[in-house]
């Protein structure tokens, strides 16, 4: 008789598997069996790093390919030690394009953790960091449900802006190169990256201050997600943000 473990197939569950099949996977129990004899490289951005992240990891993003194949090859000559890269969830695919980077620059004896960040914040909160504290509350994850609640379509975003007038605050967050010359919102929006802490958290107390509600949008509306984590922590509670960020608002403009 077979039992059901024996007919259970590894990769469902993850998208994944069956695109990067020359690369090694690694389960979050394994991996945290295993904690202290692996590397745990986030490939993530820096953002996503900062605010939640698997304890002792480094932080080499993968977007950019050049530099992350040289931070691991920097990486390797200090190390022997396996290493285990990882990202947000079973459907991000950068844990993946990080091992098959790194295997393809001569860089062994490489995994892909790809079950992700949240899982594992989840199942082992006293090796997770959230905004820099650890052990983490597992309740202080937001949950997906809670950031969809602030989506707003780019029409009813701008509406809903407008219409309340003194009463409300646009905040673009992209960076420099995404952003350009100028926002969308002439003399409605201020302009502070992501990158930029200082005046950013500026920004988003003085709206508190003066009950305001804030309407935010980044690129593609990805980054917005990990802005929460800040927005909640200031204790502000009164906001919105752009569904698929200025891009999305971009191609709503395209078609009158």
């Amino acid at each position: 008789m077979f039992s059901p473990m024996a007919l259970a197939d590894p990769n469902e569950g993850f998208p994944g598997r069956p695109k990067y099949t020359d690369v090694k996977v690694i389960s979050k129990e394994q991996l945290y069996k295993d904690f202290d004899k692996f590397v745990i490289v986030d490939a993530r951005s820096s953002l996503e790093f900062d605010t939640l992240r698997i304890k002792g990891a480094v932080n080499i993003a993968v977007a950019k390919k050049d530099p992350f194949i040289e931070g691991i090859k920097a990486l390797r000559k200090e190390t022997q030690k396996p290493i285990a890269f990882y990202c947000n969830g079973r459907t991000c695919m950068k844990s993946y394009i990080a091992s098959q980077f790194a295997q393809r620059a001569g860089v062994k004896n490489v995994y892909a953790y790809d079950a992700g960040v949240f899982e594992f914040a989840q199942a082992y909160p006293e090796q997770a960091e959230l905004l820099g504290k650890s052990p983490i509350n597992p309740k202080d994850i937001i949950p997906k449900s809670a950031f969809k609640k602030r989506l707003l379509k780019p029409d009813e975003f701008s509406q809903r802006a407008y219409d309340m007038g003194e009463a409300s605050l646009i905040l673009d967050v992209r960076d420099k190169f995404q952003r350009g010359a100028t926002g969308f919102f002439a003399n409605k929006e201020r302009w502070a990256s992501l990158d930029d802490q200082q005046k950013l958290k500026g920004y988003l107390r003085e709206a508190a201050a003066q009950k305001k509600t804030l309407f935010i949008y980044d690129e593609v509306g990805k980054q917005v997600r990990w802005l929460q984590y800040t927005l909640e922590e200031e204790k502000i509670h009164d906001y919105y943000f752009m569904n698929k960020g200025a891009k999305a608002y971009w191609d709503t403009l395209m078609k009158f």
